[in-house]
């Protein structure tokens, strides 16, 4: 069997169909995004988490913008 057809198989058993068409599969976005965010909050890769890493980056640029500013 093709991976077409099994995924075809598969999404055919997500329920709605009818009703909602495709916007059936929204819930699975929300709690993939909702997974995503909390991975990004929560779990540290080394030291930091990622949202270390964007605010360290972003005092970084604004101190360069000071620094071009004052000069």
């Amino acid at each position: 069997m093709l991976v077409s057809e099994r995924l075809k198989r598969l999404l055919r058993l997500v329920p709605g169909e009818r009703r909602f068409g495709f916007y059936r599969f929204l819930p699975f976005f929300f709690v993939l995004g909702g997974a995503m965010e909390w991975f990004m909050i929560h779990v540290r890769i080394g030291k930091e988490t990622f949202y270390d890493v964007y605010r360290r980056k972003q005092s970084e640029r604004q101190y360069e913008a000071r620094m071009e500013k004052g000069e």
